[in-house]
């Protein structure tokens, strides 16, 4: 799991860097949002006042990382393979998240100036904002006091958004796709009674070595990353158009979803089927991000002349 969070002084543009995330189909985790439920639950008026009080409530009974330690079980609750957070203030929060999830936390501060931000707040209206220019310095003095300064140190990119909407999403846009580009293979079976367990699994490594396997009630789900050894056999069986054809078929949005034949797999090779067929084929999904899908599929299955691949793709 790969989690990209943003820094940044207050109204520099993280809210707009995540929503850029949740339109790429990304789940943002909103660090605020913990401290907005607080301050509701407490039945407490919300506002930035009552926020900043729960905030710092929050950090003196259960320290600097307090937040962060209540963002992790809903960020591994999702499941996904990348998870945005929204919010992070502090070097506590930081320190948490790279404890958690070590070099796949990737941090990114968000720059405005003063002026900048003020103007984005007052065109919010959103009830807990600040109002004023003072308030503005006192919530940055409030934020800067959780060390945001060692925390912003830290971050390894730094987005400039003093520029206009449209270049700043533009650029975050680019960034993400950037820092995310990578395939998530999933793969579903059933394992019928019948089945030697043992021999499914084997099936699966057989075409995805790297392949971390569970069974539960009889149903197998696996993930894996590695796509030598399918590439491998596609040009070693000479299926390259046919696998091009059912690849092209089974695209759905950002994923491609084939079928393989469970016991054709445990002799190393590739056959693929239909979804209803007998005993359940192996569900294959390719969950592609921040990569073209038309170049993943060249790179796995490029078109042929003759037999032989009129190009090969090195990487994707």
């Amino acid at each position: 799991m790969k989690i990209i969070a943003f820094i940044g002084l207050p109204l520099s543009g993280k809210s707009t860097a995540a929503k850029v995330a949740a339109k790429l189909g990304i789940p943002v985790i909103v660090m605020g949002d913990i401290v907005r439920k607080e301050v509701r639950r407490r039945g407490l008026e919300l506002n930035d006042k009552n926020a900043g009080m729960v905030a710092n409530d929050l950090r003196e009974k259960e320290g600097m990382d307090a937040i962060a330690k209540r963002c992790i079980p809903l960020i591994k609750s999702l499941e996904e393979d990348i998870v945005v957070i929204d919010g992070v203030r502090g070097i506590a929060e930081v320190e948490r998240f790279k404890e958690e999830f070590g070099n796949d936390f990737i941090l990114i501060n968000v720059s405005a100036s003063i002026e900048k931000r003020l103007e984005r707040a007052v065109r919010r209206k959103r009830e807990d904002d600040i109002k004023t220019l003072e308030e503005l310095e006192n919530r940055d003095e409030r934020e800067l006091s959780w060390n945001m300064g060692r925390a912003i140190e830290m971050a390894e990119y730094t987005v400039d958004n003093n520029s206009g909407y449209s270049k700043f999403t533009e650029k975050i846009e680019e960034l993400i796709n950037q820092l995310s580009k990578h395939v998530n293979i999933r793969i579903t079976t059933l394992v019928y009674p019948t089945e030697d367990e043992e021999k499914v699994m084997a099936a699966i490594r057989n075409l995805f070595p790297d392949a971390e396997i569970v069974i539960r009630n009889g149903v197998l789900t696996a993930k894996a990353e590695n796509l030598h050894r399918i590439r491998e056999l596609l040009r070693k069986q000479k299926i390259l158009d046919t696998a091009r054809s059912e690849f092209l078929k089974g695209i759905r949005n950002n994923s491609i979803i084939v079928y393989i034949n469970k016991q054709i797999a445990t002799a190393s090779k590739i056959n693929f089927t239909d979804e209803n067929a007998v005993l359940s084929p192996l569900c294959v999904e390719f969950r592609i991000r921040g990569i073209d899908i038309e170049r993943f599929i060249d790179y796995l299955a490029p078109p042929t002349k003759d037999g032989k691949p009129i190009m090969e793709l090195d990487e994707l």
